[in-house]
């Protein structure tokens, strides 16, 4: 079950969330390759965050996977994220940091 945990410095009063909630999921589940119904999203706002030493819109996103996550995923994880956060959030990809942990890695059979 992927789950992508956000917290930004962004206010979410008054936005719509839903369409959010919607583009963060499909993404998680077309790039990791597991089905909608396993995803999970958290979004935090008004967390008190800063970046470079000032309080300008940014994220800090965890990504956790059973399974599915590699180089290339965690490329195309960050690319698309980032560009839904500036899209919706107005949250300059520059100002987007995530890390992404597969609780599988290092397992040579996981009997998960």
């Amino acid at each position: 079950m992927p789950c992508l945990d956000i917290s930004t410095n962004v206010n979410l009063d008054g936005i719509n969330t839903d369409s959010i909630f919607s583009e963060l999921t499909k993404a998680v589940s077309q790039i990791i390759g597991k089905p909608e119904k396993f995803v999970m999203i958290l979004l935090k706002g008004s967390v008190t965050l800063t970046f470079g030493g000032n309080k300008e819109p940014a994220a800090l996103a965890e990504i956790v996977s059973m399974g599915g996550i590699n180089t290339e995923v965690k490329r195309k994880l960050i690319a698309t994220l980032g560009s839904i956060l500036e899209n919706k959030l107005y949250i300059p990809r520059t100002r987007f940091v995530l890390k992404v942990f597969d609780t599988t890695m290092g397992r040579q059979n996981s009997k998960l």
